[in-house]
Parts: structure tokens; sequence; C-alpha cells
């Protein structure tokens, strides 16, 4: 095996193709062809500087280390697009070409071996497959029915190249994603779609428990200036009815009740005042004794 030297990594694959018949599928994969070389070209990649292995539904390019990765990230945003929508509209509904791309950095080795091609071995490139091939990079072709391509990058490429805003590349494009691999989370960043945003749109509504802002106190009022309209008065609340007075206890005598030798005929109703002395004898009769 060759000592491993670092190359720029380019990947790309056809979305659905397995679906197509075979007629179809080698009509892709010449198309494929072309739009790496016009792609490359317009990067100012020469034929010395690469090298491509071919996988059937796309292809394995790398570049040598003295490639612009900012002149091939312009191109990979701005030409492949282009090619891919004039294809596009001439072609039939069964012979449309979506595009997965990863453009990643790393080691590569060669390790070739008699009557075989390719050989080709090395953690980043494994690390840049796992990317072209994860959910999260279909579903970002999935959501976009309009668009004909989807780029993502890795960590390498993102610091290096695409966070610096250097011309034509537009950190504030791409967004950040975890890709769940075996040995951990890798990292990426996708760019954005045409409508999608990275960043929070201007004049968002506050975050949910944001301190509220400082309420305008009153200012008292300037001599001469109109009294402030006072609050309706309130009702008053009405008073409880008086309970029904009591009717005074009425007596009935049976017989002439004497007292002190006085003589009390007939019912007395409400009798009060004065002093009573002596006994009072209830239903005696007239003329007995107390």
């Amino acid at each position: 095996m060759r000592e491993p030297v670092n190359r720029t990594i380019l990947l790309l694959d056809i979305e659905k193709f397995s679906r197509r018949d075979d007629v179809v599928q080698a009509v892709l994969r010449r198309r494929l062809n072309n739009l790496v070389d016009q792609t490359l070209e317009a990067a100012g990649v020469e034929p010395t500087q690469q090298y491509r292995e071919d996988r059937g539904d796309g292809l394995i390019v790398l570049l040598s280390g003295d490639v612009a990765k900012t002149a091939l990230l312009r191109a990979l945003l701005t030409t492949a697009p282009d090619l891919l929508h004039e294809h596009n509209l001439l072609a039939s509904d069964s012979a449309q070409m979506r595009l997965r791309m990863v453009l990643a950095a790393g080691e590569v080795a060669h390790d070739p071996h008699a009557r075989t091609t390719g050989g080709i071995v090395g953690h980043d490139l494994n690390q840049a497959c796992r990317l072209l091939d994860a959910d999260v990079l279909r579903a970002a072709l999935a959501a976009r029915p309009h668009e004909h391509a989807v780029l993502a990058v890795s960590a390498p490429v993102y610091e290096g190249i695409v966070r610096h805003g250097h011309r034509g590349v537009r950190p504030e494009l791409f967004r950040s994603a975890g890709v769940p691999v075996k040995d951990g989370v890798l990292a990426a960043w996708i760019h954005q779609g045409a409508g999608e945003s990275a960043d929070p749109e201007p004049g968002h509504a506050p975050e949910a428990g944001a301190a509220p802002g400082p309420v305008p106190q009153a200012s008292p009022a300037e001599p001469g200036a109109p009294a402030r309209e006072s609050e309706p008065e309130r009702a008053p609340e009405p008073k409880p009815e008086p309970e029904p007075a009591r009717s005074a206890p009425v007596f009935h005598f049976h017989g002439a009740p004497v007292v002190h030798g006085s003589f009390v005929a007939g019912d007395q109703h409400g009798v009060s005042g004065g002093t009573v002395h002596g006994d009072v004898v209830l239903g005696g009769t007239e003329g007995s004794q107390a």
C-alpha cells in the first residue's frame, strides 16, 4: 500500500437510480460523467489533478491538494445545478437526474491489486461515504422537489473554507447537521435550498421566559393640565333586609289572676311597665287570696 496523502474528496450519487431500467441508467451515468467534467473544468481542475472511480449510481473523485477548494465550492454551487437544470428541461420524466453531493478532505491511500480496479482506502474517505448515504442528506434533497441537487461539506471543509466567507461562499447558507455513525456522530454542514434560512428571521418573537421590558410610569400632571378621568364609582352594596320585629308575647289567662288583691280580668296583651309587688297567682278564681 502506498503512503496516504491529503486529498480533496468529491462524492456524487444519483437519486433513485435503481428504480430506472438499464437503458435509462446508462444514459444517466454518461450524463453524470459529462457534468463532472464541466464542473471541474469550471473550477480550473486539470485532468492530471484528479482520480475517479465509477460506483454505478455515482462517482468518487479525488483531487490533489493544490486544487483550490474555494473554486471547487463555487462550481458545485453554481455550475453543477445549472447543468442539471439544462438536462432536466430536455429529459423525459424517467430520465430526470437529481444529485446528492459531498465535499470532504482527508488522508487517502491507494492500494491497487493486479487485475482489479480501484483500491483507495482511508478513514476520512469512509466518513465521507457515510455522509453521502446519511438519511439527513436524503431528506434534505427530498424536501426540495423543485431543485436539482443538495450539497454537504465535512467539518474540515467547513472550518477551513466555508466559515471564512470567501468570494461566492456564504457561510450563513450552511446549517449544521449531526450524522449518527458506528463510532459516534459525524459533524457536517448542509447548504440551504432556495427559500430556506439557516438563521432566525429578523423581528422574530422573543423566546419564552424572556424578561419583559420596563413598564412606563405615569408622570404627574402638570399645573393646569386636565385632571385624569376618575374611575367610575362602584355601586353601593345592598344593605341586608332588617329582620321583622317580633310581636309581643300573648298570655292567655284561664280565670282571673289576682295581684296583691287586685283583680285582673280577661286576656292581657303585651302588658309591660310598672312594678309588681308580691305574688302573682295565675289561674286562680275571683275572690281567691294570694
